[in-house]
């Protein structure tokens, strides 16, 4: 894909959604970084239903210890894989507390050295609580960059890289946000829906999914 239709789909992208953001609930890093955290292999609204009553009861490092293992399973136990996330959060509020004076790490060496926290976590703490213009890979944006040629790679890492080496500059903050959402919304696994595309002209994938037949 050459640079002139990429920065055609990120204009329109920005055009249709100006202020992007994630789908997951929180007001603090660290409620997102829960959020994100719990939200492996488990949809947004899943993890929202959760941390709504968690965060009601427990919203920072000292409260969730305080409030403990077994009630902190109780409390995300409708989540997938909520027993080792529960002690993934556990040990990771430990180390907030006796590295980092209970807040947040702003860099990705010290977010990754958390519990449960990878590259992909680490990189949706870092653009969305603190702005930087990171992209994290999950398995929409993985098929979006793939499908749409905007940044191939056999990887996570390698369409990570291509990604923040061919978005243009002035997009690269919410192309996260864009991408997740189109993956999501639009360009879906098993069918993307090419008939509502707003970016399909642009696109390279072939052949483009007819619309559906009107019964």
């Amino acid at each position: 894909m050459n640079p002139q239709k990429r920065h055609a789909i990120f204009s329109c992208l920005r055009e249709l959604n100006p202020a992007p953001t994630t789908e997951l609930e929180y007001s603090t890093p660290f409620e997102l970084l829960v959020a994100v955290l719990l939200s492996a292999q488990a949809t947004d609204r899943s993890v929202n239903i959760a941390t709504r009553r968690l965060f009601a009861r427990a919203n920072t490092p000292q409260a969730i210890l305080e409030l403990g293992l077994e009630n902190l399973t109780r409390e995300i136990q409708t989540i997938g894989l909520y027993r080792s996330k529960a002690r993934h959060l556990i040990e990771t509020c430990q180390l907030l507390l006796e590295r980092h004076q209970g807040e947040v790490p702003r860099s990705r060496e010290a977010l990754e050295a958390l519990p449960g926290v990878g590259r992909k976590t680490a990189n949706v703490v870092l653009n969305t609580a603190f702005g930087e213009p990171t992209i994290a890979v999950d398995t929409h944006i993985f098929r979006v960059s793939n499908r749409t040629g905007i940044a191939p790679g056999k990887t996570p890492m390698q369409v990570e890289q291509r990604l923040v080496k061919l978005v243009p500059a002035e997009f690269r903050q919410d192309a996260h946000h864009w991408l997740i959402l189109h993956g999501r919304y639009v360009c879906k696994a098993r069918k993307p829906e090419c008939w509502r595309c707003p970016i399909a002209q642009w696109c390279e994938f072939k052949p483009k999914s007819p619309e559906p037949k009107r019964v």
